[in-house]
């Protein structure tokens, strides 16, 4: 078999027609700056073509439900295997969707608990076990000789009512006796019974002294399941026995249905709560959203949703009116002042009939006498109700997501958690981290019987674990939702199911794996994909961490720029070959040739400070923290330690809110303190600038109003009567109305792929022939949207307003992008940067916070380098950065460190070590200072 993957003229993307060879079953990394084509090679070319062959190998009928691949422009690709691609696209937010569904260990743990799972009552805590009828027979042989034995069929537990037609019946039937309320009596002497009391009824079905009589206690104990579902009790001497034939208490009667997988499903009707439909959540009103200031009286509009309608002839005020009036509830107090009880009136609604008149804007009036709905059951009930869009969001926007009252977030009724191994039932065991799971495996005990039973399904529910284990996610609980995820979490669980499958000659294709990753974990995550390999396997991954570069069979470094003066092959070989190749750059910091240097100074900050006191969000402990102001501030730890809870959570949406977003929930924390210091937040994560084709760079960051005002000041376009409108792409007038300003249109091709195809009326240009006709330097609008960044800084050279824009967007490392490209064909990183341009435009206030989320994912060290630049800039200007990062040339960088830990999960939570870098590494405990500390030694 052809040892190489051979690849001839791949001109994908920006791929400039590149020849390669790839050793098979190696772990071949491709790498080079943002840009370069390294996805376009290793994703739309390599995975793609894989993909599209394997499809093709399918019948016409299968492949309209799986949906085809288009075929990538290359000319030939021969040694390929079967492809798998674990990119870092994230799952749908699908509420049912966990951790423990999607690496399939709840199907298994599903199946374990069917099998070996023992039921408990909730109430008396007894194991409850069915037994057959033989088995009863033979409980009831053990009792000792001459024993006086009652069987009797319960009927009635605790029940209301006079059972009438439940004696006529038995009588009938020629039963002559039963126990009513503790009492043996005839059938034809009891009348009625109080029908409001509530009774317990048994049938006696025969009376029997214990000897050598077994088929008669089998008959009579027969008949008694048969009439009590499953049911028996029999008073033996002094001793009363109750026997099942179900999963039942034989104190209280408690059943639990035949066990089986489906039973433990939280999508399953069988299992589910029945009040969340095995959500864990119910959608309630939020009193926070409803009443964001509780300082605010009702009148004036305190209680939001009345706000533009209090004292108005609105109907629903009206009614409203009434309830405050009749309670006599001060609308001009303060909300928080208004005694409890009164509010909840306001809130739920009136406790009895209430008089009042409705004025209509005719001018009719008339009178009523009601029960008064409260605001929050009307909020609830209409947003269930409505069938208008504008309605439900309205009513959604005081919604939010409370913990199940029923269940308490298990999803699950009370009988499938009645169900127990090893003392936990199955919401219990996935409340644990993978860590606890793991070592509550490994020491459960089981009887013999159950331990044969379960062996193959604990086997594969440990070897699980253990891949979660190795790549870093030991902290993840089995019931933490999918859609909470990070990118590169998800790509490690995926890979982690990926090893568990045991697959060879498979070429698995991975995108940047190591993001989210502190170095202590890394080695893991290299030992992972190592094992993959070893099975026999090719592995082609694109990434930037050096750590794993070093440790890969093979580089391919693509270059040497971005975009159009990006993809070429600039080197190829052994790590020790791209090291020692001078075309390298990638090489030239692979071997210390080039390196970020370590500021000389670190800055002291502005003196002022914003304090989180006391945050228990997530998995923090009590933590109080202080953020130095006028700073580059670094929050580092382990994976799952905590910073995105303590940053984002507590911190960001903290201060969102008090600088008046209040549709934003902060964190759990008991004060955050120096909030004056801080007038403008702004937080720059990955998300897309825009979610249609329409969103460009060009947009998002304002230059082009500036384009168009230039392009409506021509001499041409004044003639014409053309103003900055006619110059916009999404309004009617100076667009191409065949594909209303797109450039392109999509074309359905049934089971084979969409084809989008240039517009045939504007051929892609987006504008109509009079618009073009405007010229500026010889170049129309949409000649300007074509040029890439560096392009247009020298074609708008002479145009401050212009060139200071498009200069934020080259010094951010985005010179390669063209100002019209698309938004939803920017990566996350490079999104990111568009925006921290857009930032940059703006003047410094010295009081603006800036959070970033992990900035480096996606970048080369070189544009890394370019980045730490642009963040210095932002903290020169006096304003304040906050960055979660693991990347150690950032961290080197920083002011200030916080370094959350010690693990993650419940083992992280708590503040390590903060300070300068320096600082840090004198810190044992630190292990973000452990691997600091050769860095800044080689400063």
């Amino acid at each position: 078999m052809d040892k190489f993957i051979t690849i001839k003229g791949a001109r994908e993307n920006n791929l400039k027609n590149i020849d390669l060879k790839i050793p098979r079953d190696q772990l071949v990394i491709m790498t080079g700056v943002s840009g370069s084509g390294k996805t376009s090679l290793a994703f739309d070319t390599i995975y793609a073509e894989g993909q599209r062959r394997y499809m093709e190998s399918l019948s016409a009928y299968a492949r309209q439900f799986l949906g085809n691949s288009e075929k990538p422009d290359v000319d030939q690709i021969d040694g390929l295997s079967p492809a798998i691609a674990i990119d870092q696209k994230t799952t749908s937010n699908n509420p049912r969707s966990t951790v423990g569904t999607v690496t399939e260990i709840y199907d298994y743990l599903r199946l374990l608990y069917a099998r070996i799972g023992v039921p408990y009552c909730p109430e008396h805590g007894e194991p409850i076990t069915g037994s057959t009828v033989t088995e009863m027979v033979d409980q009831m042989m053990e009792l000792p000789d001459r024993t006086r034995c009652t069987v009797m069929a319960p009927m009635v537990r605790g029940k209301k009512g006079t059972f009438k037609d439940l004696f006529d019946k038995m009588i009938k039937e020629g039963y002559i006796r039963a126990r009513v309320d503790g009492e043996i009596v005839l059938l034809e002497e009891l009348d009625a019974l109080e029908k409001n009391k509530k009774h317990d009824i048994d049938i006696v079905i025969d009376r029997i002294v214990k000897g050598d009589n077994r088929s008669r206690f089998y008959d009579s104990i027969e008949t008694a399941v048969g009439l009590a579902e499953g049911m028996v009790d029999v008073l033996a001497g002094e001793e009363e026995i109750l026997l099942s034939s179900n999963y039942a208490c034989k104190i209280c009667g408690f059943t639990v249905p035949k066990l089986e997988p489906k039973l433990f499903s939280f999508n399953a009707p069988l299992g589910a709560c029945p009040t969340c439909k095995g959500l864990g959540i119910e959608q309630k009103v939020d009193l926070d959203l409803l009443i964001p200031d509780r300082t605010k009286s009702i009148a004036q509009g305190g209680i939001v949703y009345y706000k533009n309608i209090v004292n108005t002839e609105n109907l629903e005020w009206q009614r409203m009116k009434a309830l405050i009036d009749f309670y006599d509830i001060d609308m001009e107090a303060p909300i928080n002042k208004i005694p409890k009880k009164k509010l909840n009136y306001v809130l739920y609604g009136s406790d009895r009939k209430i008089a009042f008149t409705l004025n209509s804007r005719s001018g009719m009036t008339s009178q009523k006498e009601d029960f008064i709905e409260g605001v929050v059951p009307m909020i609830e009930r209409r947003f269930l109700e409505t069938n208008s869009a504008w309605n439900r969001e309205w009513y959604g926007s005081f919604i939010g997501e409370t913990v199940c009252e029923t269940c308490h977030g298990a999803r699950l009724n009370e009988k499938v958690l009645a169900v127990r191994i090893g003392g936990k039932n199955i919401y219990e065991w996935t409340q644990m981290s993978v860590k606890e799971a793991l070592a509550f495996m490994n020491t459960i005990e089981l009887a013999p019987t159950e331990r044969k039973i379960s062996s193959l399904i604990t086997k594969e529910i440990t070897s699980r674990l253990e891949f979660l284990n190795n790549v870093g996610l030991s902290y993840l609980t089995l019931d933490r939702l999918s859609g909470t995820l990070s990118g590169g979490e998800l790509q490690r669980i995926r890979l982690a199911t990926q090893i568990g499958s045991k697959l060879t000659g498979v070429m698995y294709v991975l995108d940047e794996p190591s993001i989210g990753l502190h170095q202590r974990d890394n080695d893991r995550l290299i030992a992972t994909l190592k094992e993959m390999r070893d099975l026999g396997n090719t592995l082609i991954v694109v990434e930037h961490d050096e750590d794993t570069m070093r440790a890969s069979d093979y580089i391919v470094d693509v270059g040497p720029g971005a975009g159009v003066h990006g993809g070429e092959i600039v080197a190829a070989g052994t790590p020790e070959e791209v090291m020692n190749d001078p075309n390298s750059l990638t090489g030239q910091y692979l071997s210390g040739k080039k390196k970020i240097d370590v500021p000389d100074v670190r800055r002291k900050g502005n003196g002022k400070k914003i304090r989180v006191v006391k945050a228990t969000q997530n998995n923090l402990k009590n933590v109080t923290v202080d953020f130095p102001l006028g700073m580059m501030v670094a929050v580092t730890g382990v994976s799952g330690s905590g910073k995105s809870s303590l940053v984002t959570e507590v911190l960001t949406h903290g201060l969102q809110h008090a600088l008046g977003r209040m549709r934003i929930k902060p964190g759990e924390c008991k004060e955050i303190k120096g909030m004056e210091n801080i007038d403008k937040l702004v937080e720059i994560g990955q998300d897309p600038i825009g979610r249609t084709p329409r969103s460009n760079p060009a947009t998002y960051t304002g230059v082009f109003d500036d384009i168009r005002d230039l392009f409506a000041q021509t001499r041409e376009a004044k003639l014409l009567g053309y103003d900055k409108g006619r110059f916009s792409f999404n309004v009617k007038g100076g667009r191409c109305e065949a594909c209303q300003g797109d450039g392109i249109k999509k074309i359905s091709m049934h089971f084979l792929p969409d084809v989008y195809v240039p517009c045939d009326v504007c051929h892609g240009r987006r504008y109509n022939e009079e618009t073009l006709q405007v010229k500026y330097k010889d170049k129309t609008i949409a000649d300007v949207l074509e040029m890439t960044v560096e392009e247009a800084v020298d074609f708008f050279s002479n145009v401050s307003k212009i060139k200071h824009k498009l200069q934020t967007l080259k010094d951010v490392g985005l010179s390669y992008i063209k100002l019209g490209q698309s938004a939803t064909t920017l990566s996350g990183g490079e999104a990111q940067r568009v925006k921290l341009a857009s930032e940059l435009q703006k003047k410094a206030t010295g009081k603006t916070m800036f959070v970033l989320d992990e900035p480096t994912t996606g970048l080369h060290t070189n544009d890394v380098k370019k980045l730490i630049e642009v963040l210095q800039r932002l903290v020169d200007n006096g304003d304040t950065v906050v960055v979660i990062e693991h990347n150690l040339d950032v961290i080197k960088c920083a002011d200030h460190i916080i370094d959350i830990g010690p693990e993650g999960g419940v083992e992280g939570g708590q503040v390590i070590a903060t300070g300068t870098p320096e600082q840090i590494v004198e810190v044992a405990e630190s292990y973000t200072g452990n691997y600091l500390k050769p860095i800044l030694e080689r400063k």
